[in-house]
């Protein structure tokens, strides 16, 4: 992954209702690559797709933001953050650049911005064509997701409680729980997704940004079907030895979606793109390969 300040470094911003926006785009977009859309998860930022980004932009122009609340964007206290205006930014940002479509690759919190960007792909009032949706791990049915306590707790009366009981040491349990057994995130990657977390003011708004979780739960209809009525080309790539979405989510997975590409990666964890990067990037070329998308 690239070190943290060469990725600050990189990082643009827009205006989004008076909140700074960072986002990271290819230097200079080829005309004959398609679009690639990356959308990060929680607790993290787009920094977890920094290790990866080399390659990927070989075959695609490639974008992605650090969403509200999260990594270099602005995290303001007295807003409820929503999945909906998460997807909105990721329409804004879109919209700016002047993209009519793209693929998308996404993880964790960002499935569901996904899942919210296909439903409205299927209405069609989507801003831009979306071509095809590429999953890893990460709560798409909410009957599956298994929080971890330290999220229960962010939910509850004490929430606000969560971020000031969170510290680096913490954030190292937590993750190490959740990550493959041989592929544990390094000190090095573990002191900068602390870093990005504090970042703003980060941990003050941090059970905040668990509001996902309950609006999971609300709009599963929406967002179970938005996968279910896809008429585009969807793949998951998940972490089997996820304790959050791991095997039994590849499992219900094949079982709900019509006609389901899936792949198990068995000895992975939550993040596969950071634990097994090349291996993801063999899968993910696979799943685009077969759909006839990627720039050659």
């Amino acid at each position: 992954m690239k070190p943290l300040d060469q990725w600050r470094s990189q990082a643009q911003f827009f205006d989004a209702n008076n909140n700074n926006i960072a986002y990271w785009l290819t230097q200079d977009p080829d005309d004959n690559k398609p679009w690639l859309m990356l959308i990060h998860g929680f607790p993290t930022s787009s920094w977890d797709w920094s290790g990866i980004w080399a390659p990927l932009e070989e075959k695609f122009n490639i974008v992605a933001l650090d969403m509200l609340g999260f990594g270099f964007s602005d995290k303001p206290k007295n807003i409820r953050y929503s999945i909906m205006h998460q997807a909105d930014l990721q329409e804004m940002l879109l919209a700016s650049l002047g993209v009519s479509d793209a693929h998308l690759f996404v993880h964790d919190y960002g499935n569901t911005v996904a899942q919210e960007l296909l439903a409205r792909h299927n209405e069609g009032v989507l801003s831009f064509a979306v071509n095809s949706v590429c999953f890893l791990n990460g709560g798409l049915f909410p009957e599956q997701h298994r929080a971890r306590p330290v999220q229960k707790l962010g939910l509850t009366p004490l929430g606000r409680l969560m971020g000031l009981m969170m510290s680096r040491d913490k954030l190292r349990q937590s993750f190490d729980q959740i990550f493959g057994p041989a592929t544990k995130a390094t000190d090095a990657e573990i002191d900068a997704h602390w870093a990005l977390i504090c970042e703003n003011n980060g941990r003050k708004i941090l059970h905040k940004l668990l509001q996902y979780i309950p609006e999971r739960k609300a709009h599963r209809t929406r967002w179970v079907g938005a996968l279910q009525e896809a008429s585009v080309p969807l793949r998951l790539i998940d972490g089997g030895a996820d304790p959050v979405s791991g095997k039994h989510l590849y499992e219900y997975y094949l079982e709900q979606i019509p006609n389901a590409d899936a792949v198990l990666l068995e000895d992975i964890g939550h993040y596969p793109h950071t634990e097994a990067p090349e291996r993801v990037l063999k899968v993910f070329q696979e799943f685009h390969d077969k759909i006839g998308s990627a720039a050659t």
